[in-house]
């Protein structure tokens, strides 16, 4: 990820409000920092996927306006296409904004669409890392400063020590559901009656790509089913690169 010269220091930024704001979460955490810090600088990275409708309901509330990312790999499940549509209207989302991979980047270096089997982490890249890049850059060149995610401790290993707010190269990222449980979550989907993944009843407790997507037995690790087998458990887009 390249870093413009409009750029400003995320780390000590970060620090900043953490200091200010980081005794908080969920809904709190967001009016928070976006009515008195970041208010049109601030967006949201979603896949739409087995636990989004929280915070992107959450998301609504605040400022229905605040431009969601939604990365098309091209592999998704056609559930996951459907249900973005579903959702963006169920919780009045205004800003949609579908980023897919470069074409001729898929004809060249996936012309099979089989690079998941033989190379997931490159596969990831030029599905996911790269598109959502290029976005970013985008973003921040417009003044952009922050970015808001849905990632939680209880996911993974990788994600235990996960901060509500932490910096990731050149942005401020803002995790609400940080220290969120699973239970948590599942009250949430109730407490606002929030249309489920499709998936989700059919044993698909974390979504991802197709390919790279597999249904997860009932008291196992919801992210088990990605990339079974494999070695993997992130795709990379929130990996320091």
């Amino acid at each position: 990820m390249t870093i413009s010269t409009n750029q400003y220091c995320a780390e000590s930024e970060a620090a900043r409000l953490r200091g200010l704001y980081g005794h908080l979460s969920g809904l709190e955490l967001l009016d928070a920092v976006v009515h008195q810090e970041l208010r049109g600088q601030i967006m949201l990275s979603s896949s739409f996927g087995a636990e989004s409708a929280v915070l992107l309901d959450m998301v609504a509330q605040v400022d229905p306006t605040i431009p969601v990312i939604f990365l098309d790999t091209r592999r998704l499940f056609g559930e996951t296409l459907r249900y973005q549509k579903t959702l963006t209207d169920h919780v009045g989302l205004e800003d949609v904004r579908i980023v897919r991979p470069d074409d001729g980047v898929l004809l060249r270096l996936d012309p099979e669409d089989m690079l998941f089997n033989e190379d997931p982490d490159k596969c990831c890249h030029i599905r996911k890392v790269q598109p959502l890049d290029n976005i970013l850059n985008e973003m921040g060149n417009l003044g952009f400063k922050a970015w808001i995610t849905g990632r939680k401790q209880f996911q993974a290993e990788t994600r235990t020590s996960l901060s509500v707010i932490e910096a990731d190269s050149n942005f401020v990222k803002i995790n609400p559901l940080a220290d969120w449980s699973g239970e948590d979550i599942k009250q949430a989907f109730f407490a606002k009656n929030l249309p489920p993944h499709p998936l989700v009843a059919d044993g698909f407790k974390s979504i991802g790509c197709m390919p790279c997507t597999s249904r997860v037995a009932e008291g196992a690790d919801p992210r088990s089913g990605r990339w079974a087998g494999k070695g993997k458990i992130e795709c990379g887009i929130h990996q320091a690169r």
